[in-house]
């Protein structure tokens, strides 16, 4: 079929008059929706009807968006769905009386609800731009910042936030009706005010009989923590809340929301001076589902009535707004430490009001409760202690429910378990290294890491290197630090407990030449790997300069390869340091790699020695467990003076026969060629 010149452009006139058509009403559609009122904006975006449902059946509302000017912030219909509370009227506390673009968002803006309750803003500085909070709702930003003119020329703007901003109510229409409360009023007037099952009334006594209205009072920008009443059952509590107590649970200055907050960021409470100084910081924890949140309060510097120490609380009730600040209902009291360990373990469980599963140590209470045997009882007894226990997450990826040796239970939670007060100030300022634990010849090993001004804190006992991630709660007999792993549950190999070792950096570093490490991974094989810690080589670099200068060469690789080989046993099990001290009556012989390794064991002053080539070398950490074999971690390295010959030029590695005879047919038909 052939096709003439003139249909064919026939036929691209009317294609091209198509995609005008098109490109015409894509234009048009773009221009219409840029410039629709706020209004119209958000009747057309479905993600947003929940909002204007409210927005259409509110009066109030409709008269503002058509005369004056308007800031709207509209929550998406997720955040509805995850709102439980009233409506009424709750269209207004989303809106305020003047247009503010993102950039004019500073402090507070009035709300157009009765008594203009302030929308608290708070702007937090990042990389690209700044990320901007109202109240507790976030902005996005990407969908937010619509500016237009409605009918009466008055400009408006529309951001769409992830949550639904709540107000303060009162309880209900027959009681009294509070409008935009101070903290002092909020305190005063709780009754009246929709807390939902919480009372303050034992705090608000405490804040009246100490003269400290005036803190509640305060004008500007504050954070404040009121204890419930639950928080309050132990009898001699009430009487602990004392002027500087109270002074800690405000914090001036900021306005802080749980999640356009910090978290782990001290601030300094009204309790900051040179006789006592108490900060408070937020933190979370999640079961997977639900996040809870968390309020510490740190005295840095105590006195005789106040204990220096963590004392960690929930937030039970979050982000109420008053007129001066933001209010958050805590579990109990901070400052006070009036428990002991055990009951600080049991502070979370289920009362009716909390669930015990939100509790940050829930998990852990609970295998010691079922399955710890006598455990909690030596802890109720004991004077001073430390406990380091695992996060409910810690416990979560440690699988340890799956345990059901009761002794190799016990002797996990008391790997845990030190008798006597450690705070990570005194780990730290004392140089403490190793400490002993409630579990027969186990230790743990500290490491502090700085970062500028921050400390971190590391443990590492039966192979499991933790790190603390809320250290020095108070109790009245000791410490509890929360760690990130269970101690004792190996879940790392040989190969990666020396790459996450940072004692054990050289030994890891040589073992990357020549592949070495690679075989440290397998799972089918039981290591018992005597690695020298960092310190063993620098020994080793005293005695043996020149041989270890060149160890850490690459063309040494072979001879390092030879010296790991003498170190790691390969056999059909992994031997602890009481397998082998159990096994040389004498002398042991181990199958190694490359020959065998004869040792002999002692233990002395509950430390552990090898004998090898006529050195005793003391075992520094014996019996680090991982899936796959034990590193006993020694002090001297296997290194005989004749194990690397120095000589003036590195050696030269020999040639594979392949390569051999090609360079001699080379080398003939060189020869050959300059004969002609």
């Amino acid at each position: 079929m052939v096709v003439s010149d003139e249909s064919m452009r026939t036929r691209w006139q009317c294609c091209a008059s198509t995609v005008l058509v098109i490109v015409l009403l894509v234009s048009n559609k773009e221009a219409t929706a840029r410039n629709q009122t706020v209004e119209q904006r958000i009747r057309d975006d479905p993600d947003l009807s929940e909002f204007y449902s409210l927005l259409e059946n509110s009066a109030v509302a409709n008269i503002t968006l058509q005369f004056r000017q308007v800031t709207l912030f509209a929550p998406t219909n997720f955040a509805f769905q995850t709102y439980t509370g009233s409506k009424d009227d709750l269209i207004l506390y989303h809106m305020t009386n003047l247009a503010k673009p993102l950039d004019q968002l500073e402090g507070s803006v009035s709300s157009e609800l009765d008594g203009n309750p302030p929308i608290w803003v708070t702007r937090i500085k990042g990389p690209y731009r700044d990320n901007l909070y109202v109240n507790n709702a976030k902005i996005l930003q990407d969908r937010s910042n619509y500016i237009q003119m409605n009918h009466q020329h008055k400009q408006q703007v529309l951001h769409v936030i992830d949550q639904v901003l709540v107000p303060v109510r009162s309880a209900n229409k027959d009681t009294v009706q509070i409008y935009n409360p101070d903290a002092f009023q909020f305190l005063n007037q709780s009754e009246n005010l929709d807390l939902e099952h919480h009372r303050v009334r034992s705090f608000r006594q405490r804040v009246n009989q100490n003269n400290k209205g005036n803190v509640f009072l305060a004008e500007g920008k504050n954070t404040f923590f009121i204890p419930v009443d639950e928080g309050f059952k132990p009898t001699p509590r009430p009487e602990k809340i004392d002027q500087k107590v109270i002074d800690g649970h405000v914090i001036p200055n900021h306005v802080l929301f749980t999640d356009a907050t910090p978290k782990d960021k001290d601030y300094e409470t009204l309790a900051f001076s040179d006789n006592v100084r108490v900060t408070i910081s937020f933190s979370t924890q999640s079961n997977g589902k639900t996040s809870s949140y968390y309020v510490k309060s740190n005295t840095i510097v105590g006195d005789p009535n106040h204990i220096e120490g963590v004392v960690l609380a929930e937030i039970v009730k979050a982000n109420i707004p008053v007129r001066n600040g933001v209010v958050h209902l805590i579990h109990r009291p901070l400052m006070v430490v009036d428990t002991t360990v055990k009951q600080f373990l049991e502070s979370f469980k289920s009362t009716g009001i909390f669930d015990q599963e939100d509790g940050p140590l829930y998990k852990f209470y609970n295998k010691i409760r079922d399955e710890g045997g006598d455990f909690m009882q030596e802890i109720t007894r004991m004077r001073d202690l430390t406990l380091f226990a695992p996060s409910n997450s810690a416990w979560s990826a440690a699988k340890i429910d799956t345990l059901y040796n009761p002794d190799k239970l016990r002797e996990i939670l008391n790997l845990h378990l030190v008798r006597e007060r450690l705070t990570v100030e005194k780990i730290r300022d004392e140089n403490v290294n190793q400490v002993q634990t409630a579990a027969e010849r186990k230790k743990l090993y500290f490491n502090v890491i700085r970062n500028g001004h921050n400390v971190t804190l590391t443990v590492e006992g039966g192979g499991v290197n933790a790190t603390v991630i809320e250290p020095n709660i108070a109790a009245t007999n000791g410490f509890v630090h929360i760690i990130d792993r269970v101690l004792g549950v190996p879940y790392t190999n040989v190969k990666e407990k020396l790459q996450s070792d940072p004692m054990l950096n050289n030994t890891y570093h040589l073992g990357q030449q020549g592949n070495f490490n690679d075989e440290l991974g397998d799972k089918t094989k039981r290591f018992t790997y005597f690695v020298p810690r960092n310190h063993a080589w620098q020994k080793a670099e005293i005695h043996f300069p020149s041989a270890h200068k060149k160890l850490f060469m690459k063309d040494y690789g072979y001879h390092v390869r030879q010296i790991l080989e003498r170190h790691l046993v390969v056999a059909d099990r992994a031997y602890t340091m009481a397998d082998l001290k159990h096994l040389a009556n004498d002398t042991v012989v181990l199958p190694t790699v490359r020959d065998h390794l004869k040792l002999r064991v002692k233990e002395s002053d509950k430390s552990y020695y090898v004998e090898w080539q006529g050195e005793w070398i003391h075992v520094y950490r014996p019996d680090v467990e991982c899936t796959n074999g034990i590193i006993h971690v020694i002090d001297s390295v296997f290194l005989k003076e004749s194990d690397v010959r120095v000589s003036g030029n590195p050696p030269v590695p020999l040639m594979s026969p392949h390569v051999t005879i090609m360079l001699s047919v080379a080398m003939l038909f060189s020869v050959k060629w300059l004969l002609l």
